[in-house]
């Protein structure tokens, strides 16, 4: 029967009476623990990257306790695409002091753009000053499956170690992908390039051994891999042949754009060489003062993010820059017409990465180049055979040709509409702000479709999406969610708005660009659609609208499947912030400040931002 307590209508049990008999709905019972208790919970990341790297600081500063993590790495040691890029020329084209970590500064970059050695140092450093290597991260290890097991609410994964070949099963409560998409190589599908008797090298796979001095030496492709190894190299070997299919725009040095901007007084004020190396006293400087140093980074950060404009197709900025980048390619050239006909695009600015690249147009007028636009029919086991039928005798052939950027996961990825490798080969591959996925519940990924890689530093987009998905983790393991994804709708929407947007800018151009799902008129599957601070704004607040939810068990259980009351977790009335005896249980004086202004007639609320 109804338990009514007077006026209060208090109802604990409530009897239904039917002609059929009577049902008893079981009781609703309260979670005898505070507010803001967390569930112990289980985390596995694939991948210690950048992005990787971050999750491990961000978690720990977020999560705090209850929780266990790990990260799979497959390479043998960490920092992803700057430990296994080591071609020759290597380096990021992301000012070196807006190409970290916010924080952790490092003062002592050597060069205004650092090189990969440089780079992979600061990453391996961080992991070990963090204790993240020997307690967290894995290297040697690969997630070969994951599949979801909707009763538990978790992923159930199978992991091999590399070396000993050993395969081993683990779980996760919520798996984070940070594998990158500039990871996964891929040789160029000619025939007979296996065939080959010379020496092959992919730039993304480079050998120490490989020695090209005086040799005839064929770099395929011209990304930003390409355009960094020909002008490095050229000088010690005997010829180069530098097979280009599609031009690319190729920037002016970009120090000389900055000294050209609004940053040019501070750049000025920096002692470079010509080779754009910091000075030791420019290094000890920055060591000193640590308000010269904070305003060069932002500085440079701020010119960085003011890119966007050149983006947006048939704008004024986009046709200036477009001039000016022409006429620099020319120049480099020595207005050689043939070369400038061949290498200058003909399609907008930037619907193709644009690229840095010091020296490299100037090598390719040299004698001892040969630029190839004709296709390659096939490899011979000593040169190349071009669609024309012409046969070029080389020595060795370094593909610079790029990454498998599908999307697809490299292992099956089963969720609840099945592997999304099969979903995601035959649709193209969409996401909820590029790092959550629809049918995956607890799963989350860096830079997946329609992330901004292409808009500005990686460091600095690996923490603002960092911090989102700690939140909604963190909103899980206290508010007693068992699964979280985005629902379709959500996602429809959402790529309905990309699709709409993308039209505006270059990169939707007829041309060949890894931008793009396929062909030259694919969609845009790869670029955020807008700026860089458009992408920081979007993630600061977290939609829960967008999500479906299932929630933890309350207790009550009637043979069927068990009810679930959304507010559980509120638990006994009080609050961790208040029992936690190291905490302040006064911790919202000291957030909001009253300022009485008007003699007192008039309060205004002020928030005050902590600083980590």
């Amino acid at each position: 029967m109804a338990n009514i307590d007077g006026e209060d209508n208090l109802r604990l049990d409530v009897d239904i009476t039917s002609t059929n008999g009577t049902v008893s709905t079981p009781a609703y019972t309260i979670k005898e623990a505070p507010l803001g208790t967390t569930r112990q919970i289980r985390i596995v990341g694939i991948g210690a990257g950048a992005s990787g790297i971050n999750m491990v600081r961000t978690l720990k500063l977020r999560l705090k306790d209850n929780y266990d993590h790990v990260v799979y790495e497959k390479n043998t040691g960490v920092g992803g695409t700057w430990h296994e890029n080591r071609y020759p020329g290597c380096r990021c084209d992301i000012p070196s002091h807006n190409y970290q970590f916010s924080w952790r500064p490092n003062r002592e970059w050597t060069n205004f753009f650092s090189p990969a050695e440089e780079i992979n140092a600061y990453l391996c450093r961080i992991c070990e000053d963090e204790g993240m290597s020997d307690s967290v991260i894995k290297t040697e290890h690969e997630v070969i499956s994951a599949h979801w097991n909707e009763a538990q609410g978790r992923w159930l994964l199978v992991v091999a170690h590399l070396r000993t070949g050993e395969q081993f099963s683990d779980y996760a409560d919520f798996l984070i992908d940070a594998s990158g998409i500039l990871n996964n190589w891929k040789w160029p599908d000619i025939p007979g390039l296996h065939d080959f008797e010379g020496d092959l090298l992919h730039s993304a796979r480079w050998s120490s051994e490989f020695d090209y001095k005086d040799k005839v030496v064929a770099v395929i492709g011209n990304g930003s891999s390409g355009v960094q190894i020909v002008p490095v190299i050229h000088p010690d070997v005997k010829k180069m042949v530098h097979v280009v299919r599609t031009p690319t725009w190729i920037l002016p040095p970009r120090i000389q754009l900055f000294q050209m901007g609004p940053a040019a007084e501070t750049i000025n004020s920096i002692d470079l060489d010509d080779d754009e190396n910091f000075s030791p006293e420019q290094i000890e400087r920055f060591n000193a003062d640590a308000a010269l140093y904070r305003n060069f980074v932002k500085t440079i950060e701020k010119e960085t993010n003011s890119n966007f404009p050149i983006m947006l197709k048939d704008s004024p900025t986009q046709a200036y820059a477009a001039v000016q980048v022409r006429q620099y390619m020319a120049a480099m050239l020595g207005g050689d017409e043939t070369l400038c006909k061949a290498l200058i695009p003909d399609y907008a600015l930037g619907c193709r990465r644009m690229t840095p690249a010091p020296m490299y147009l100037q090598t390719l007028t040299q004698d001892n180049v040969q630029v190839v636009t004709d296709a390659i029919r096939r490899v011979l086991p000593r040169g190349l055979e071009l669609a024309n039928g012409d046969v070029v005798e080389v020595d060795a052939i370094i593909c610079a040709t790029g990454f498998d950027v599908s999307f697809c996961p490299r292992f099956p990825l089963v969720g609840r509409n099945g592997n999304l490798q099969d979903i995601w080969r035959n649709n193209v591959p969409q996401a909820y702000m590029s790092c959550t996925v629809p049918g995956l519940p607890n799963y989350f990924t860096f830079l997946g479709p329609n992330a901004p890689i292409g808009h500005g530093s990686v460091f600095t987009l690996a923490e603002h999406i960092a911090t989102y998905i700690a939140g909604v983790i963190q909103k899980c393991q206290t508010e007693g969610i068992k699964a979280i994804v985005p629902s379709q709708a959500a996602v429809d929407d959402y790529s309905e708005h990309i699709r709409a947007f993308m039209p505006r800018t270059a990169w939707t151009s007829s041309c060949n660009s890894w931008y793009k799902g396929s062909g030259s008129d694919g969609t845009v599957t790869a670029l955020h659609p807008g700026s860089r601070i458009h992408f920081f704004h979007m993630l600061e607040t977290f939609r829960g609208e967008d999500y479906e939810y299932v929630y933890e068990s309350d207790g009550r259980d009637d043979g069927a499947a068990p009810r679930r009351n959304r507010f559980h977790y509120l638990g006994n009335g009080f609050s961790t912030k208040e029992l936690d005896p190291e905490g302040d249980p006064t911790w919202y004086l000291d957030d909001i400040a009253l300022t009485a202004e008007d003699g007192g007639s008039s309060k205004k609320r002020t928030r005050i931002k902590s600083q980590l």
